[in-house]
């Protein structure tokens, strides 16, 4: 297994009728909508969009420390790829902590230790350890992944969200809210109460490219005190579709964790 699968395994990951429909033509900054030119129905709309979006955002968790085993399973441009089991451990804002193995075998093949400024990759089957800043993630997935990105994957909170809505509309029990940043176009699915996530469809607003990802997010569970997704589907594409699940199997919210990553003398580095 290649570094640069494992990345973009894990981190593209460890990257009907409608009862009522408003949209609005640019992003939503009241200072930009001079008060002559809003009437009854316009101030509405703008209400209903801000309390949807305040709702969303206010239901976004919020931790101090997460760990979780997860099961990964993948197919790729080449076919399936062999599952992995990911121990993973995590202080929000701070460090990500991955031990990956292969489920066929239960033995341990890399050990990954994520900090804002940096990555650590220790290969135990080639006895190597690399060393890379930040940016490694967006060099290797193409999109621009920072720590907060993957700590926002990895909890199940939305990525590439703004404040910036470019449309709002109801949809049986569904809320579509749609915003749009400096990267990609972010069209999600909601509960009817706007707590929750279903979907979230992400469209390049560069033209001259084709990244598109598809993730879902689906069996809720409350037992740990936040609403959290147990299982979730990402489906990637630019010139290639990857397709990966994740199965949280354990889970634990703001417990003590222990991040010890030893890199043993004789790995050769790189």
């Amino acid at each position: 297994m290649k570094p640069s699968i494992f990345f973009l395994l894990v981190l593209t990951l460890m990257m009907g009728a409608c009862k009522t429909t408003q949209k609005i033509n640019q992003a939503i900054e009241p200072k930009t909508i001079p008060p002559a030119t809003i009437n009854k129905d316009a101030e509405d709309s703008i209400r209903k969009i801000k309390e949807a979006f305040h709702t969303f955002t206010s239901h976004q968790i919020d931790f101090k420390t997460f760990s979780a085993k997860i099961k990964v399973e993948s197919v790729g441009g080449n076919g399936k790829i062999p599952d992995l089991t990911v121990v993973l451990r995590m202080v929000k804002d701070s460090a990500i902590w991955m031990s990956l193995s292969a489920t066929i075998l239960n033995v341990e093949v890399y050990r990954v230790f994520i900090t804002k400024d940096s990555v650590i990759l220790l290969n135990k089957q080639d006895k190597e350890v690399q060393y890379r800043s930040i940016s490694f993630l967006q060099e290797v997935v193409q999109i621009p992944f920072d720590f907060n990105t993957l700590q926002n994957l990895i909890i199940g909170n939305p990525i590439f969200m703004s404040d910036s809505i470019i449309s709002y509309r109801k949809v049986n029990n569904s809320t579509l809210l749609t915003t749009i940043d400096s990267s990609f176009k972010n069209l999600m699915t909601l509960s009817e109460d706007n707590s929750t996530l279903y979907h979230s469809k992400l469209d390049d607003i560069d033209v001259q490219r084709s990244r598109t990802a598809d993730i879902t997010y689906d069996a809720y569970d409350v037992s740990s005190g936040y609403n959290f997704s147990t299982a979730r589907e990402i489906t990637a594409s630019e010139k290639n579709k990857l397709n990966i699940r994740l199965n949280f199997k354990q889970y634990e919210f703001n417990k003590e964790v222990s991040m010890v990553f030893n890199i043993p003398r004789n790995y050769l580095r790189k």
